[in-house]
């Protein structure tokens, strides 16, 4: 009786072990989500650039899961197109670095290429804190615009 008792305890505890470190992991987005909404967001900007850029600034469409977004800025200039915060949007992306003086804006610009999706890793912090953490980026280059999701590690 002990050990069927031990045992359905022990299972119990696993599956709610299990399914709490599910529910941590699904409260942020993963990487395949970011190269998906990557993929959505290619195909809003060649539809209809206008109406992209207000969707993923106010995080309508399905651009904004967690903490998943997309954000553009024009290859040429670096000046933000569509960021969902304001705050980001008033700077080039060629200015913005990360925690460590990462250059991450510019070397976002630097490597995508249109029709590729190339990989940026930086330090940034989650939305609602000012800890930095690993976060990677996905970037594409789009017309005049180099457009990313990114997601943290």
């Amino acid at each position: 009786m002990f050990r069927k008792t031990m045992i359905g305890a022990l299972s119990a505890a696993t599956f709610a072990l299990a399914g709490a470190a599910f529910a941590q992991t699904a409260q942020f987005g993963t990487a395949a989500e970011a190269k998906a909404m990557l993929e959505k967001a290619v195909a809003a900007v060649k539809a209809d650039k206008a109406k992209a850029f207000d969707q993923f600034n106010k995080g309508e469409g399905g651009f904004k899961d967690r903490d998943l977004y997309p954000f553009c800025g024009n290859a040429t200039d670096g000046v933000m197109s569509a960021h969902p915060s304001p705050a980001i949007r008033a700077i080039k992306m060629t200015d913005i670095k990360d925690k460590t003086g990462f250059a991450l804006g510019a070397e976002m610009i630097k490597v995508a290429k249109e029709g590729a999706v190339s990989e940026v890793a930086y330090q940034w912090p989650r939305p609602g804190s000012e800890t930095p953490v690993a976060k990677v980026s996905f970037v594409t280059k789009v017309g005049d615009q180099v457009c990313g999701v990114g997601y943290y590690k």
